[in-house]
């Protein structure tokens, strides 16, 4: 019986905007006790894999949490050593990397973690970034997408540079590796030149697990071209189902299998054993919503300046053909659909970073899920705890038993791999 799929995306505090504020959030963001306690809770209720996102560039706001983070990949080996089985997902941007330097670092996480890595391959939204990293500007939209294309390519070729069998290590007759097993890269194209190999053995996994995030059209055909789970941001089931339909067809596309491409929307499920509870709990964290934080947040998804607004009155004129962010494209047209005030706007959209929450009772949120999941909307779901750990808590242990219940999850992991879990093949290797 197929089963859904849920990954944790990890945040300081919770993703609620205003969850670090609340005396029960855990907001240092920066303990890896802190975090390996989210993994450890995460990894009992059975969750495919955790998600660390990552941005290089700080937003001078003092009245967010979301600022500050360590580097996914230290993170991430950290945690490899205080779990089992949970798979670990980082992001890594192909605009400001170099490919080997991901292929190196997510193969040692791999390898670290006994196969369990996957790398989220995005291309860099803030503009920020590139004055980090020698840039004036960010690269031209669709420049980003093939330089990521040609990027992914170059990992995925390293990965492949030694067959599953080359490292010997065999003391009695002094062969450590075959090197008749082993393949130079040498790629040479529009925005690298690497020739290989890279420094380590195949993965335990062949490859980490590729995950793509992001809705716009060049987003889609690199998620349809290489991603085995999809991240994307969804609201409603009949958008959910256009969005589910179109990648899989673009996956089939490109002579993949789609059950192999997994969508995975961001959810963020905010949990009562009760519906007057959880309504309870949300209005408590609405409450701590400061002014200045949802106005200058709500500003930086759209790309402009947003001070001086009248925050009672709509959105202001916005030319959504000049939007390249799927993000900021849903959150003005679903405020102008619904006729929100800039408040508004922030309070219902930009509290849960543009994704779809849920309030109520466990039986509540699981009845969306297994609608979802029944209906042709998502494969699982990316779960965006409301607040940490408490949200995380009352999700294992009210929504996961009730999912379990219904045969829609998991009630023991079946592998040790991050691939097991998702039901995925082992790649084979790229002929170069």
């Amino acid at each position: 019986m197929r089963q859904m799929k849920l990954g944790l995306f990890l945040a300081p505090a919770g993703h609620h905007m205003a969850a670090w504020r609340h005396p029960d959030a855990y907001p240092d963001g920066f303990s890896v006790k802190t975090y390996a306690r989210f993994a450890q809770i995460a990894e009992h209720g059975l969750f495919d894999m955790l998600f660390v996102a990552d941005v290089f560039s700080l937003t001078p706001n003092g009245k967010r949490s979301d600022n500050f983070r360590l580097e996914p990949l230290t993170l991430l080996s950290a945690l490899a050593m205080v779990t089992e089985r949970i798979g670990l997902v980082a992001t890594a941007t192909t605009s400001f990397n170099e490919p080997y330097h991901v292929a190196r670092k997510f193969a040692s996480l791999d390898h670290i973690s006994g196969g369990r890595a996957g790398w989220n391959i995005v291309t860099s939204s803030s503009p920020r970034e590139a004055l980090n990293f020698g840039y004036d500007a960010h690269f031209e939209h669709a420049e980003r997408y093939r330089r990521a294309d040609e990027f992914t390519q170059v990992v995925r070729g390293l990965w492949d540079c030694l067959d599953d069998d080359a490292v010997k290590i065999d003391q009695q007759s002094g062969v450590f590796f075959d090197s008749g097993k082993l393949r130079l890269l040498n790629h040479s194209g529009t925005n690298f030149k690497v020739a290989g190999p890279l420094s380590l053995p195949r993965c335990p996994q062949g490859n980490p697990v590729l995950v793509q995030a992001g809705s716009s059209e060049d987003g889609k055909s690199l998620a349809a071209k290489y991603a085995e789970v999809i991240f994307t941001i969804q609201r409603d089931l009949a958008a959910a189902q256009i969005f589910y339909q179109d990648i899989k067809a673009r996956v089939a596309s490109f002579g993949r299998n789609p059950d192999h491409a997994l969508v995975l929307p961001g959810v963020m499920p905010i949990v009562g054993k009760t519906r007057q509870e959880a309504q309870d709990r949300y209005y408590d964290l609405q409450s701590l919503i400061h002014r200045e934080a949802g106005l200058a947040t709500l500003g930086r998804h759209l790309g402009m300046d947003l001070s001086g607004v009248d925050i009672e009155g709509p959105l202001p004129d916005i030319d959504l053909t000049k939007l390249t962010q799927s993000r900021a494209i849903g959150i003005v047209e679903t405020s102008r659909r619904e006729k929100m005030s800039v408040r508004e706007t922030w309070e219902k959209l930009v509290v849960s970073k543009g994704h779809r929450q849920l309030i109520g009772a466990a039986t509540d949120v699981a009845d969306s899920f297994q609608d979802w999941f029944e209906n042709g909307g998502a494969d699982g779901f990316n779960i965006m705890p409301p607040m940490l750990p408490n949200g995380l808590q009352d999700f294992v242990d009210l929504v996961v038993p009730e999912l379990q219940k219904r045969g829609l999850f998991r009630k023991a992991y079946t592998g040790p791999m991050l691939r097991d879990h998702l039901g995925l093949p082992r790649p084979a290797l790229l002929s170069h």
